[in-house]
């Protein structure tokens, strides 16, 4: 089975002042997510992992479908990977996207 690991509309533009909760659907992978985990690294200052300040919270799940914290406070100019860690059907799996900060 073919999945894609990466968001879709990966790298995705948000705004510094925006504050956006992003969704994985995991229905591909299984569904049914459990053992959920977010980070979020800032890839302009060297992968540092900046998930404290940028996302605190904890994700959510409603049946296939994670909803991630909000993501905000993004630096001008950076890019940021965010990577969702579950577990579906017994596999340990991880989706990713990129967002890049502009005005």
């Amino acid at each position: 089975m073919t999945k894609a690991r990466e968001f879709k509309n990966s790298p995705v533009p948000q705004g510094v002042d925006e504050e956006i909760a992003y969704y994985v659907d995991t229905l591909l992978w299984g569904g049914t997510p459990t053992s959920i985990t977010a980070v979020v690294k800032d890839l302009t200052t060297g992968g540092t992992d900046v998930t404290a300040t940028k996302m605190p919270g904890t994700p959510t799940v409603l049946g296939n479908v994670i909803t991630l914290p909000l993501l905000k406070a993004l630096v001008l100019g950076h890019r940021y990977r965010v990577e969702v860690k579950f577990t579906s059907g017994g596999n340990k799996e991880e989706a990713y996207g990129f967002v890049e900060a502009e005005e």
